[in-house]
């Protein structure tokens, strides 16, 4: 008797599974495909586009268990990277004789994103994910500064499409 509570115990932990990234992926979900998203930014960083798809799918291969996929899959992402830019947000008077300069700048990063879900088409979206960061404009020149600056961002707007995609945070 000891021995077949014992199992249902075991039985009954083995078969719960805590997650603690808020995803709600239904178990019929198997598969995914991440397509690659083009840098059509009038502004074009080299790397950016190989970077966000990259990111976009580590996001997904690290917080699920769906498996990528370059074929048909139960959900798809495709997109565009829009826009990038950099822009002063606040001016200041450096070197006190009336010039005004820059003392911090934005950087912008707009991603436009499709995603279908073929289980549960309710779910698809097509949307703009937009995200920035602000950093001085003094110190560090921005070359210096510009890879670390659009790793961050491009951190923020995975997060952003995986939590839209799979926990419906909006």
């Amino acid at each position: 008797m000891k021995k077949l509570y014992f199992l249902l115990i075991i039985a009954l932990f083995s078969s719960c599974s805590i997650k603690f990234n808020g995803a709600s992926i239904p178990a019929e979900m198997k598969t995914v495909n991440v397509t690659f998203f083009e840098n059509n930014a009038p502004l074009v960083v080299p790397n950016m586009s190989s970077k966000f798809t990259e990111n976009l799918r580590n996001v997904i291969r690290n917080q699920t268990s769906l498996n990528m996929t370059t074929n048909e899959a139960h959900g798809i992402f495709s997109g565009t990277i829009t826009n990038y830019d950099i822009r002063p947000t606040t001016m200041q008077d450096a070197n006190k004789r009336g010039v005004a300069a820059s003392g911090t700048n934005r950087m912008s990063i707009s991603v436009s994103v499709k995603y279908t879900n073929n289980l549960n088409p309710k779910m698809s979206f097509e949307q703009t994910f937009e995200r920035h960061i602000d950093f001085p404009a003094s110190g560090q020149s921005f070359q210096a500064q510009e890879q670390g600056l659009i790793d961050q961002v491009l951190t923020f707007l995975t997060e952003d499409i995986f939590n839209r995609a799979f926990a419906d945070w909006n």
